[in-house]
């Protein structure tokens, strides 16, 4: 079951700029927190950034603090993820999911196919 589609990612070079989108169907979003995760080939899923069913609080990993933003547009039910600044480390594949705001962790067990952001030197 594919409940969430990512979009925006792609080839970019060190210091640029993408922006991520992550859309619903058949869920309204407004009332779940969300988070986006992503993985590097050989290493673990990991937490990126989380937003609350308001929008009200953030949260983000150190790793990307001060270059990326998330936010959400529930009307549009979409949650988005600006990313600046970029590094060759932000290389990995990006979801989103639903997200516990105690330990960011992902709350389904149904992942979208994600979206790859691929940073140049």
């Amino acid at each position: 079951q594919v409940q969430l589609v990512e979009s925006g990612g792609g080839l970019v070079q060190a210091g640029g700029s993408l922006r991520l989108s992550c859309a619903a169907s058949g869920r309204t979003l407004s009332i779940y927190t969300m988070g986006w995760f992503r993985q590097a080939p050989g290493k673990e899923r990991e937490f990126v950034a989380g937003i609350s069913s308001t929008g009200g609080s953030t949260s983000y990993a150190d790793s990307i603090k001060g270059r990326f933003t998330i936010s959400r547009d529930n009307a549009k039910n979409t949650v988005y993820l600006q990313m600046n600044s970029l590094k060759p480390e932000d290389t990995a594949v990006y979801y989103c999911n639903y997200a516990s705001p105690i330990g960011w962790r992902p709350t389904s067990d149904y992942w979208g196919q994600g979206t790859q952001v691929t940073v140049s030197s």
